[in-house]
This record gives C-alpha cells, sequence and structure tokens, in this order.
C-alpha cells in the first residue's frame, strides 16, 4: 500500500467552491468507506484543502479523484506527492499497514 498527501488547490471562486461542497463531501465520504483516506480538511486560509490517502499506485488514486465534483467542474487541481509513514500513532497502525 502506497501513501499520499494529496494538496487541492481551488481555481474557481469561493462562492463556486461552495455551492459544490456538499457533493464533494459526499464524494470524500465514499473514499473513506472504501478505505481510501484517513482524514482531509480545508486549508486555511480557505485556498484548498488537504487529504491524507492511501491506495496500491498513485494512478488508482488519481482515477478515485477524478469524481471528485470539483474536479468535474474544473474548481481545483491536485497534486499527489507519496510519502512513507515511518513513525505514527499506534492507533494508525492496521490503516497505514493496510492490514484493518
Amino acid at each position: 500500500m502506497k501513501h499520499f498527501l494529496v494538496d487541492i488547490h481551488y481555481t474557481a471562486p469561493i462562492e463556486k467552491i461552495d455551492e459544490i461542497l456538499p457533493l464533494h463531501r459526499a464524494f470524500l465520504q465514499t473514499g473513506y468507506d472504501q478505505g481510501y483516506l484517513l482524514c482531509s480538511g480545508p486549508k486555511n486560509p480557505r485556498t484548498g484543502g488537504i487529504v491524507i490517502a492511501r491506495a496500491e499506485s498513485e494512478d488508482e488514486l488519481r482515477n478515485f479523484f477524478k469524481q471528485d465534483p470539483y474536479q468535474q467542474n474544473q474548481a481545483a487541481r491536485y497534486a499527489f506527492t507519496e510519502f512513507n509513514p515511518v513513525k505514527f500513532q499506534p492507533f494508525l497502525e492496521k490503516w497505514i499497514t493496510g492490514l484493518e
């Protein structure tokens, strides 16, 4: 399992982001339900968001995010940074190792 920081940067006005936000959050819930996502939230200041995710490959994760309403409405761009979580809180071990 590979781990990623997904950096979402808004490219649309915040008013459009706010319109899409409920759909975006419903989309993210599917990622939580499928085990892709660990946590997510908006940046401060509100210029985008951050997601901590896992997948078998970056391509798999990119394909998942193609379904994000932000991307489908050309409201954001995404940067995917793979990292290796060598230190983490013990309660995260099953998620990190994929043994859940």
